[in-house]
């Protein structure tokens, strides 16, 4: 994916250095909101500096701040920069208004004090679905509102597979995807490209496999989770995907498929733009479960969140403009604009009548779940780190499955003790 989806998209934070180092540029009092409760000027920070003035992104803020009774100035950063000013201006006591932030880093804030529950400003949540919800919850506590949400899927080629005598609709589970990958070679192409890079982002392309085996990060060793990495094994051993995914990221394995000469590739919403300039026809179909059915894969995109102030008085107006930001009829202006799937039910709807090419992502979208999801919280980036370390392991040849999964389950479970 381009860069800046790569920054709204669904890995986009750096997990394992959520906290504010000392060369990170502090805020400065310019940043935070003014004083005075009611009237004036809201501050909104968002992880979208690809939209400038004049935008229909800014033009939506305005009319909210307006519709509210304020005016609105609004900052966009790159995803991990916001990261360490959010938690920065938290400590100075100098935070937004409204904070708009990938959904992983909502726990850690949570936990840092830095943000009102929904029910201290008294957001409504419910119409949000519950599995993109949960992204954002600590506790049973809401911190936020989603705005939308991305996902993984298959991306496949319609030519390879049709030369290879591979119907996509006995695609069901991991064996019959196997069989596929199988008949792909034999005709003479590659089977499959991911990302399994020893990042956040590989841990993000494994988690479907992984909770499509029924593991939980909770036991990294389980049978369950040794199958989906043996899986991932043996397409290496038998030469259904290349080594190159050790090293790579969703973009370059997205540029391996689309050079025509792999059957598939895992990879997300975000490249719908990039496929429409495919040399082929492709098609989309969700990660298939082991035993059938769609894998849930992790939620990428963002919420929409209210920073504790040392002036409470300004949570009712803050309350309005996420409101106004996440009703439905913004909501579809929004998450066309973004690439998101809407996280309300009611939109949805509206945006397969007006694209059914979305319904794949709408399933898999409804199927996925938060990485910090089961309250796992601030303990998620040490055992995806864990997790990762495993993938890597494995895949190299240093460690059995086995062994690569003992060994980070172990340290897991120590880093979070």
């Amino acid at each position: 994916m381009t860069t800046s989806a790569w920054r709204r998209g669904v890995a986009g934070v750096a997990l394992t250095a959520l906290t504010v180092a000392g060369a990170v540029t502090g805020c400065s009092a310019d940043d935070g909101p003014e004083s005075g409760a009611g009237g004036g000027t809201y501050t909104l920070w968002d992880p979208y500096p690809q939209f400038a003035g004049g935008s229909d992104w800014e033009k939506l803020l305005q009319s909210c701040g307006s519709s509210a009774g304020v005016s609105v100035r609004r900052t966009g950063y790159d995803t991990t920069d916001l990261t360490n000013k959010a938690l920065l201006a938290a400590q100075q006591g100098n935070s937004p208004d409204v904070l708009i932030i990938d959904n992983p880093v909502i726990s850690t804030l949570a936990q840092a004090g830095a943000l009102t529950s929904a029910d201290e400003t008294k957001l409504d949540t419910s119409a949000s679905a519950p599995n993109l919800l949960g992204a954002g919850q600590l506790d049973g506590k809401a911190y936020g509102v989603p705005i939308g949400a991305n996902t993984l899927a298959l991306w496949y080629n319609k030519d390879l597979l049709g030369k290879a005598g591979v119907d996509v609709a006995s695609i069901r589970d991991w064996p019959s995807l196997t069989a596929a990958l199988a008949k792909v070679k034999g005709a003479g192409k590659k089977g499959i490209t991911f990302s399994a890079i020893g990042t956040e982002e590989g841990s993000f392309q494994f988690l479907p496999w992984f909770w499509g085996s029924g593991a939980q990060l909770t036991a990294l060793d389980s049978p369950q989770a040794v199958s989906a990495l043996t899986l991932w094994k043996d397409w290496l051993t038998r030469g259904y995907a290349p080594n190159s995914v050790i090293n790579n990221t969703q973009t370059t394995s997205w540029q391996e498929f689309a050079a025509g000469d792999f059957a598939f590739t895992e990879n997300g919403t975000w490249q719908r733009a990039n496929a429409e300039k495919l040399d082929f026809e492709y098609g989309i179909i969700p990660v298939p479960a082991s035993a059938g059915g769609t894998a849930p894969a992790p939620t990428g995109g963002e919420f929409v969140s209210i920073p504790v102030q040392r002036d409470t008085g300004r949570y009712d107006v803050s309350t309005k403009l996420v409101t106004c930001l996440t009703n439905p009829d913004n909501l579809l202006t929004t998450d066309t604009t973004l690439s998101y799937v809407a996280p309300v039910a009611a939109v949805q709807q509206k945006q397969v009548a007006a694209d059914p090419e979305l319904k794949v992502w709408v399933d898999a979208v409804n199927a996925a779940k938060g990485r910090t999801g089961d309250n796992l919280g601030t303990k998620y980036p040490k055992i995806s780190e864990q997790l990762w370390t495993a993938v890597q392991g494995a895949l190299s040849g240093s460690k059995s499955p086995q062994a690569a999964l003992s060994a980070a389950q172990h340290a897991a479970a120590a880093a979070t003790r």
